[in-house]
């Protein structure tokens, strides 16, 4: 199995997704407790709602599971969220704090993990990152997430349908995220908050410079608003999804528009 999944479009505009991916090398699949092994926090069926939104864009996809290494944490081992709760570069327990492995990964085993994993997931990344801005000289990054609605270990009450993170505004240009605020104005069906519980990741927080004309947005999505059940299966649902999909699509093709300062004074 390849590590990382790559698409090449030359839009301005790539797409990351880094927990979609449910594959577990077979030496690692065996040290997760029951629990662990259902493999519940992925980001359910994200590409295929992405799938054909917008043409000739790039994406990127680890195709590793999170529990692996999770590529949306700082390689370090620093917390996203210093002093609320969350889950680790190699998460120790699952979005509801049970523990998912029956033998725990050592700082070795992480390091390796680390190593192989997460650098190649981030070296993909960096170099379509590269490709489309030598092509216009700018580009957007937008990071793909989804997550249940209710997970009282992480958050109180029902999350928002759509949360939109730029690292509390640093990591995009305000053009761009007016433009996403307007679309997510005018359109009643879902509910929307920017810079929420979910500020942004490892993924936005590091690459998020529009100083240098690279600009970094993450949409984390309720579940709810495409899954048929969020707690069992997990089986898409094409009624929701087709409800949802002209939102995200209006929302992307906005970003690939130049029209912008790109951070400069």
């Amino acid at each position: 199995m390849e590590k990382v999944t790559i698409l090449k479009g030359n839009s301005p505009l790539v797409l990351g997704f880094p927990h979609a991916g449910t594959w577990v090398p077979d030496d690692v699949f065996e040290c997760l407790n029951h629990r662990g092994k259902t493999l519940s926090d992925t980001d359910w069926h994200i590409e295929k709602l992405y799938e054909g939104l917008l043409s000739d864009v790039t994406s990127v996809s680890a195709n590793f599971h999170r529990y692996v290494v999770d590529a949306n944490r700082d390689p370090s081992g620093i917390s996203l969220y210093p002093g609320e709760n969350t889950t680790d570069l190699v998460p120790l327990t699952d979005f509801d704090g049970f523990a998912i492995w029956k033998h725990e990964p050592t700082k070795k085993e992480i390091d390796e993990r680390t190593k192989h994993f997460h650098s190649a997931y981030h070296a993909a990344l960096q170099r379509e990152l590269n490709r489309i801005k030598s092509i216009h000289g700018f580009v957007v990054l937008y990071d793909c997430h989804s997550i249940r609605s209710v997970i009282p270990h992480l958050f109180k009450g029902i999350l928002p349908d759509l949360n939109i993170g730029t690292n509390s505004g640093r990591s995009c240009d305000p053009v761009l995220s007016d433009r996403i605020e307007n679309i997510c104005d005018q359109q009643a069906d879902y509910n929307y908050v920017f810079n929420g519980r979910f500020k942004g990741g490892w993924t936005t927080r590091y690459y998020g410079q529009p100083e240098t004309k690279v600009h970094a947005i993450q949409m984390e999505i309720s579940q709810a608003t495409y899954l048929v059940d969020e707690h069992k299966d997990w089986n898409f649902d094409e009624k929701k999804s087709k409800r949802l999909r002209p939102v995200l699509s209006k929302i992307l093709s906005s970003l690939t528009q130049t029209s912008f300062n790109h951070g400069e004074s």
